[in-house]
């Protein structure tokens, strides 16, 4: 298949890309380089099955006929969609209609990549499909769960009006090499941390609780969705439970660090509860993640190591 992949550059989107090129497939990959990063790109610069466009999709496109559509463009970080938040509402809105219309051109399959935090700060758990979810439309976070809970509802719309064959994937919490080192996030924040001998920052008292996934399962989840015949939404994430404390205990083991933790205050709206049901996943194609916390862990460390050296060599 000739297969688009929007937010190639990001840490996701290059690592489906890997995928879908081992598979056989070409890829056209497109990206505005907005938070991705072309050095997530450098290994395929070779491959002669990969394309790679520099383009904002926010703005009318055509990759010329694709088979399958897998829409991974937005910013996913804390860090950057608190910056971007127009640029973030943007991409969830305009930007996937008009992937969507590459879809409809075409006739291809459509991937959604959805999010966790589609549930907000959760009064049902562990999270099942059918929960509608809890979240502040107006707060700080909202310029990103509400993208992406306004692109669900578009992706099927154009199912339902146009009959385009989607999907609906609801990512959650997602760590491995190519996570960019300063995004906000648990994964990276602790262990960027532990190995340049930092201080560990958890917020709050660290009770609240998330579920962490190594990427190599994520995207194998992914794939498994993509040759469903599943429209509405599946969890696709790791679904034992870590509290953060627990979370930055397990990094300062990993690494060896002689680090302390510290604790500051909870950020608004941030989610108290984080752990996905995923018998649909199990029940549909089969999936269920295989690489535990401390595995993944170890397997994610060289790249942050490396990654933090050459940030000092640049300095």
């Amino acid at each position: 298949m000739r297969i688009l992949i929007t937010g190639v550059a990001g840490f996701l989107g290059s690592h489906l890309a890997d995928a879908l090129l081992a598979d056989g497939n070409s890829v056209v990959g497109v990206d505005n380089l907005a938070t991705g990063s072309l050095n997530n790109l450098k290994h395929l610069d070779n491959e002669v099955r990969f394309e790679f466009r520099e383009l904002d999709i926010c703005e009318a496109f055509d990759p010329g006929r694709v088979d399958y559509v897998f829409n991974f463009a937005s910013p996913a970080s804390p860090v950057d969609y608190s910056k971007l938040g127009v640029e973030t509402l943007a991409v969830g809105s305009s930007g996937t209609r008009n992937a969507l219309e590459v879809a409809k051109k075409y006739r291809a399959k459509f991937l959604h990549a959805s999010t966790s935090e589609c549930y907000g700060d959760p009064s049902v758990h562990p999270q099942t499909e059918d929960y509608w979810g809890n979240v502040n439309p107006i707060g700080p976070r909202s310029v990103y769960d509400e993208a992406k809970r306004f692109s669900e509802a578009l992706t099927m719309a154009y199912h339902r009006y146009y009959h385009v064959d989607t999907r609906l994937v609801r990512i959650f919490n997602t760590y491995g090499p190519r996570l960019q080192k300063n995004d906000g996030r648990v994964i990276s924040n602790f262990v960027v941390q532990a190995l340049k001998g930092e201080d560990l920052t958890v917020y709050g008292e660290g009770d609240q609780t998330r579920s962490f996934c190594y990427v190599a399962d994520e995207i194998e989840g992914i794939l498994g969705l993509s040759r469903s015949d599943e429209h509405l939404p599946v969890n696709v994430g790791n679904p034992n439970e870590w509290t953060i404390l627990d979370c930055a205990k397990t990094v300062l083991k990993v690494t060896g660090s002689k680090s302390k933790i510290v604790y500051r205050p909870l950020p608004q709206d941030d989610p108290m509860q984080r752990k996905p049901d995923i018998s649909k996943a199990k029940r549909l194609f089969g999936w269920e993640p295989k690489i535990d916390l401390e595995t993944g862990l170890q397997l994610s460390l060289e790249y942050f190591q490396t990654t933090i050296d050459e940030e000092a060599k640049v300095k």
